[in-house]
């Protein structure tokens, strides 16, 4: 039986460098992923020139090791898919750089994946039943947006942040509360012994008629909330983070309830990005999408994160349609879903 081709995919955007080999019937032959949190903890965020160092050095091995995993030669895979944006610039271009080489020697075609296409199309090579079109909430540490995903290369930008992203958010939260690096995670385990009630934190746009989010005012809120306390003790460190989970999940699910309206075509409610992985978040949207009839799909957490398989599958998703590209495909710091989407006030521009 004919599992379809085997694409090598290279991911490099921000702090993880990961190579993958995924097939077009969705097995996954082998990968890896390198995290950088080490090197970045002591500056409390990502430092780009640190990772695009460890780009460097990391990505040419891990290639290799791949290969060796699958037990084949670069002759052997059929495409090769790189990230090239958006993301820091210089970690894309090691990557797609990379990339590019590796289609060249081995006379592949090369596919230069948006790295927003790969978080998109991820909850399609975990479930084979996911079918277009569908209603996407991608959350991540520089994003925020709803999408309605109409096809492979096909979306439509219902609304997005016009400050801060919801990872960010999260990642400023947890840094301000001394919970450590990477935030997101830490705010997650602690806010699991809190009381989400304690602080009145405020919803930003929640109830508006305007489509986008704003989470500035919610993590300000969480740094004023910090310093009235004098000596803040673990159990107000957990109730403040789950104060700041609570508002959150409900600025998330009120913003996706009005896209659900808007998207009256939409046949699931899809969830994909860094900040799926968290487990209020995906329990919150299940719980919305069941109140509107739609079936609710999320990828695993370990999907969620950047890797090189949703890389490699959005290669073959684009391979499948003839959608490759010349060695002059650029490499691109900030690279919309939807170029045609009006800009929104505020900073939601950068999306």
């Amino acid at each position: 039986m004919n599992a379809g081709p085997l694409v090598l995919g290279i991911e490099s955007s921000c702090d993880e460098t990961a190579v993958a080999l995924v097939r077009g019937d969705r097995s996954i032959v082998a990968q890896r992923i390198a995290s950088q949190d080490e090197a970045h903890r002591p500056f409390g965020g990502v430092v780009p020139e640190l990772a695009a160092r460890a780009h460097a050095e990391r990505l040419t091995p891990m290639v290799a090791e791949v290969l060796d995993a699958a037990g084949i030669g670069l002759a052997e895979i059929d495409a090769v898919a790189a990230t090239a944006g958006p993301g820091l610039i210089g970690g894309v271009m090691i990557g797609l750089v990379t990339g590019k080489a590796l289609a060249f020697a081995a006379n592949k075609p090369l596919i230069a994946v948006n790295h927003l296409e790969g978080h998109a199309l991820s909850p399609r090579l975990a479930d084979a039943g996911l079918q277009f079109p569908y209603l996407l909430l991608l959350v991540s540490g520089g994003h925020c947006q709803l999408l309605g995903v109409e096809g492979v290369g096909r979306y439509r930008r219902l609304a997005t942040t016009i400050d801060d992203a919801i990872g960010e958010a999260f990642d400023k939260s947890a840094k301000v509360l001394g919970l450590g690096f990477p935030g997101g995670p830490a705010l997650e385990r602690a806010a699991l012994t809190g009381n989400p009630r304690r602080f009145p934190l405020p919803r930003p746009l929640m109830g508006s008629a305007e489509p986008h989010f704003s989470f500035a005012g919610l993590k300000s809120a969480v740094l004023r909330a910090h310093a009235a306390m004098s000596a803040p003790t673990a159990q107000d460190i957990a109730d403040l983070a789950a104060a700041f989970q609570q508002a959150a999940c409900d600025c998330l699910v009120d913003r996706t309830a009005r896209a659900i309206a808007a998207f009256p075509s939409a046949t699931a409610l899809v969830v994909a990005g860094g900040v799926a992985s968290n487990m209020a978040i995906r329990g919150a949207l299940s719980a919305l999408a069941g109140r509107h009839g739609l079936p609710f799909s999320a990828p695993p957490p370990w999907l969620c994160t950047d890797n090189g398989a949703m890389i490699a599958w959005a290669g073959a998703e684009r391979l499948a349609l003839g959608l490759i590209d010349g060695m002059d495909a650029p490499a691109r710091p900030r690279w919309p879903l939807d170029p045609g989407a009006e800009a929104v006030r505020g900073a939601g521009v950068k999306a």
